[in-house]
Parts: structure tokens; sequence; C-alpha cells
């Protein structure tokens, strides 16, 4: 069985720990920056983080050999708690559960899986504020989007359990009279979810909604520097009535969970997100055992600025868009194509606000980035300010680690960035936007599809024409003309070319947990 660590250069949700590079940031900071950080959480804040067990057979449980694994909080670099680390004997009974779930949760009518669902979205609601505080902690993103994370998912479980009642088969119209002519639609059978640790939650929860509408059990392996939210989530579906086995969660050693999840011939449907070079290992495992999956991977969004924008709408947005959760987002915009003639302006406009931002602990007060994961992305986002501007770009604003405790990093603007920068073939996966400027239409076009990632794509403009045609020759999953980014649970999320395929988004995210069966009946 092929050895597959995960891919360090990270559009990384897929967690490794290095030494040399943690060694590297300690080394590296710039002093004289703590002024910009901001630490004080609101008062009576309670700072209780609990210790994250597995969930195996409806139990939560400590690992059998009773291994566990430090959780960090990134503002701060202090161990905040531990979470379980699954072997092999927990897997095996994680994986006898989850067949035995199968064949009780098939056997549910969909209107009582629906109903289970539901409580388990109005048990987010209720729980939000708590576990918005979990998120924050061992994740850095600020706590109002840690909310707004937990509140969505409470609409993501919502809308599959609904979609679950309109997962329809159907008569055909058979040639002879005699016969009745079916497709039915069955669950696939236990699912194995991969989940990355930029949003904890989110990731988790349209894996789990949409397997669990169609009558599927899920074995959910997330990630082990954000343990705790998930857990959470899958608390609420444990507490809303969802039977033993349906569900369990899982953490460990990357590798050596996947490889052996993806190869069980309990596991029949797989469903990962994180970096392009995992997923491709990944796929190829399940591609040799015939396992179903779905993959959401990199993503190097371009934004592309029209010369006739609005230009306050461009800045505003991707502002906004491009330091949410410190950049580490897959659908981030990260490529800014902008006109000659706006060039300028919108590249000091994006600098002014970049400079601007609030920067801080999740919990304090008016924070409005947080840190990086971990120290690995600080890591990584030097290394990349470094060549770029050693091949000639000018950092605009930030380009620089804030301090010595934490992971924070400058919000980062880059202009006259080289085609050959690696921040402009990398996915940065943190908070730096690359700025180049292009002359026509033709030549945006060509370079946003340049690269082989194709998962969202953004552009200004005022002209339909130009819309018209972006719309149609962009080569990315999800583009969004004029707005900022707005996934929900009915429309697809998922990307084109090394990008990925499948959705997790729409009704075509049921498919991909789905049989589709022809059955024909003779009258005798």
């Amino acid at each position: 069985m092929p050895k597959m660590e995960p891919a360090e250069d990270c559009p990384g949700r897929y967690p490794a720990r290095s030494p040399a590079t943690d060694a590297a940031v300690d080394s590296g900071h710039p002093d004289g920056q703590e002024s910009r950080l901001h630490f004080s959480p609101p008062e009576g804040f309670n700072m209780t983080y609990p210790n994250t067990q597995l969930l195996i057979d409806g139990q939560w449980r400590d690992a059998l050999d009773g291994r566990s694994l430090p959780v960090h909080n990134p503002s701060t670099d202090a161990e905040i708690g531990r979470v379980a680390h699954a072997g092999i004997a927990d897997l095996d009974l994680a994986l006898a559960a989850a067949q035995r779930g199968f064949e009780t949760w098939r056997k549910t009518p969909a209107i009582e899986r629906a109903k289970i669902m539901r409580r388990a979205a109005a048990l987010m609601r209720e729980r939000a504020a708590d576990i918005a505080r979990l998120l924050t902690q061992e994740q850095g993103k600020p706590l109002p989007e840690a909310k707004m994370e937990t509140l969505a998912a409470a609409d993501i479980i919502e809308w599959f359990a609904d979609e679950g009642l309109r997962v329809y088969g159907r008569i055909v119209p058979a040639r002879n009279l005699a016969a009745t002519q079916m497709v039915l639609k069955d669950p696939v059978g236990p699912v194995a979810a991969f989940t990355p640790w930029n949003f904890p939650i989110n990731q988790v929860v349209r894996k789990a909604a949409a397997a669990l509408a169609t009558g599927c059990s899920i074995l959910i392996k997330a990630a082990e520097e954000t343990p705790a939210a998930p857990a959470a989530l899958v608390r609420a579906f444990v507490d809303a009535g969802v039977p033993a086995g349906v569900i369990g969660l899982v953490y460990g050693t990357p590798a050596e969970i996947s490889s052996y999840l993806i190869a069980h011939p309990v596991i029949r449907k797989i469903t990962f997100t994180g970096s392009t070079p995992v997923g491709k290992q990944l796929a190829a495992l399940a591609g040799q055992h015939m396992k179903r999956v779905t993959m959401e991977l990199g993503g190097h969004a371009p934004v592309i600025v029209c010369e006739d924008a609005d230009l306050a709408l461009a800045v505003k947005v991707s502002a906004a868009s491009k330091f949410r959760n410190a950049g580490q987002v897959c659908i981030s915009p990260t490529r800014f194509l902008v006109h000659e003639s706006v060039r300028s302006e919108f590249a000091e406009a994006l600098a002014r606000h970049a400079a601007g931002l609030k920067v801080g602990d999740g919990l304090a007060d008016g924070t409005q980035m947080g840190p990086l994961a971990n120290p690995r992305r600080v890591a990584a986002m030097t290394d990349l300010l470094k060549d770029a501007v050693a091949r000639g770009a000018t950092v605009a604003a930030g380009g620089e680690r804030i301090g010595s405790a934490g992971n924070f990093f400058a919000p980062t603007v880059l202009t006259d960035v080289p085609l050959e920068a690696r921040v402009l073939n990398e996915e940065p996966f943190g908070p730096v936007a690359a700025i180049r400027g292009f002359k026509t239409m033709d030549e945006a076009i060509a370079e946003a599809n340049r690269l082989s990632f194709g998962l969202a794509g953004y552009a200004f403009t005022r002209s339909l024409k130009h819309a018209h045609l972006l719309a149609h020759e962009l080569q990315v999953g999800m583009l969004y003309i004029n707005q900022p980014a707005m996934p929900s649970a009915e429309m697809p999320f998922g990307g084109v070319k090394d990008s990925g395929y499948g959705t997790e988004g729409g009704p075509e995210a049921l498919d991909a947990y789905l049989n589709t069966r022809a059955v024909t009946v003779m009258n005798v």
C-alpha cells in the first residue's frame, strides 16, 4: 500500500508538523511589532477548552492504547488541550460500527432521517456561541467568523434534510406493456470523509449532511489541529438521535488513517477536502479499489478587475474576501489581474485597507484578522514573499511576521509581481494579494486560465458583454461577478481541472452518495 504523506506546500489543509520549519519560523520574526497585536478577550469570557475524544459506535472514548496529541492556540502557541489518537484497532471498531449503522440508517424512512437532522440543526443554533469559542481558540479566526461558520452549518443541515426527501427514482415507459421499468436510488454505503483545519465545521457538515440525507453512514477523519469544533458538530447529531454507528469521528496520523480506511472493504465512498497533491494520491488509491470519490482540492483564484469596474466595490469585496480567515480559504482571491488604466488606484486602495486591519487574537473585541493556523503557514508566507521580492515585486503593505508569539502575519499586498514568482503559481493559502496589470480581456482570461487550478474566480465589470464572456471562458467551478463568494447549500461547490471533481452543494451533491439501479418487472 503506498505511503501518503501530506503535501507541505499546503493548499495544505491536511496537516503535517515539521520541526525544521517550526524552528525557522521561531527565529525569523521582526522585532518591535507587538503593538499591532490585540489579545484581550471579552470580560468574563469562558476559556475552558475540552480534551477531544473519538466517537465510535455512539460512544465518546479515548484511544485503546491511550495515545493523544496536543492542541495549540495559534494566537499564543500555548497547548490548550489534547485529542485522542486512533490506532488501527480503533479504526476496526469504527468500521464495524459504520457497517452496522448503515444497515440501520438505510432502512430509516427519509422523513424520519430529516426530522433527526433538523433537531441537530436546532442544537447547532442553540450552542453556536459556545462552539464558536472553541473554534476560535483552536483555529484562530475572529469570533464573529467562527459563529457565522457554526450557524451556517445549521442551514446546511436543514437544506440537505429537505433535499433527502427529494431523492426520487422514476418509472420509465416500457417497450413491452407487460413490464414495469423502474430506476431506483439507493445509498452507496459507509462513507469515509477527510476534512481540513481551515473550516473545521463547514467542511465536515457538507459531507456529513449529504451522507446522512441519502441514508449512508459516515466515518469522519477530522483535523488534529482543530478537533473540538467538529466534535461539537458531531455531538449535535448524536444528541439529536442519530443511531449508534451512523456517524463516527476519529483523529490520528493522516497517512495511516487514509490508507487504511480507503482500502477497507466496508468503505464504499470517499470524500476529501485538501491539497491537490494529496487529493491525487487518495483518488488513485480509491481507484484501485473502485471506490467512488468527491474531491475538493486546491485553488488559486483569479480576480479580473476590468477598466469599467466599480473600483470602490472591487476593493471592498476583494479586501474582505482576501483577508477572511487570514487568507486560509480554498476559494480566497489570490491573483489580482487589474486593467492597466486602474491598476495603480486599485493597488493603493487595497494596500490602505490591508494596512488598516486590526490583527490579533480572535477572541479580542474588534479583531478583523486572526493568526495563521500553524507555524508552517508563517514559514510558507515568509518564503513566498522573499521569492516575490527577489524577482522584482514591490511590497505595498505588510510583508512580514508580526510579533514573536503566535502565528501572526501582516495582511500583505504585492504589486508588479512577475509571472515567474512562486506566489502566482502556488496556492499561497495566506493573507497575500498579488497584483498584475493587463491590457486586453484576452490577455486577462489567458492568465486566469494558465494554471492547472480551477476552483473559484472573481470579476468586476459594469459590462454585460464582459460578464457574459467571463462566464463562458473562465475555467473555474465557481465564478462570482461583482460580489464576494456566496456559497450556499443549494448551489454547487466544487472545482474543475486539478481543483477536484464532484460537488458538495446543490442537488448534484447527493448523486455521489447514491447508487442508480435499473429494475424491470415482467407481469406474469
